[in-house]
């Protein structure tokens, strides 16, 4: 199983985090938290990096389902989307998000595979419209 359901997608960063968010809309998720690592690593490390961002993407009604089979899964919650830079191409990016797979792995609980196909289904769309 991959991590991620990822694609790699041309433009600036700040356009295609804009886009990203756009797509994650349109499927029902909306954007809960947002950690700049370039910025934060190089406040708290003085360490360098690519542009890399982390947005917690949230759908209401499938965090719903998910808490609803175990409570314990809002550990897993938000939906990590990544757009990071392509340090080999200029202008080039990949846009990652974990692949919801990875909860019915982690916690084994059979209940939460709906959930997961729903959601990988809804963040697939959302890649493949950038």
């Amino acid at each position: 199983m991959d991590i991620a359901i990822g694609t790699k997608v041309s433009g600036t960063f700040d356009d295609v985090v804009a886009r990203t968010r756009q797509a994650l809309s349109e499927q029902g998720f909306g954007v809960l938290t947002e950690i700049d690592m370039q910025a934060t690593l190089k406040a708290k490390l003085g360490e360098d990096m690519e542009k890399y961002l982390i947005l917690g993407a949230c759908n209401p009604t499938l965090a719903h389902r998910a808490v609803t089979v175990d409570r314990q899964i809002g550990l897993l919650l938000p939906c990590n989307v990544v757009v990071r830079e392509d340090t080999e191409a200029e202008n080039s990016f990949f846009v990652e998000a974990m692949n919801p797979d990875l909860m019915v792995q982690v916690s084994g609980d059979a209940g939460l595979e709906s959930v997961a196909a729903d959601a990988a289904v809804k963040l697939r769309a959302a890649i493949e419209a950038l």
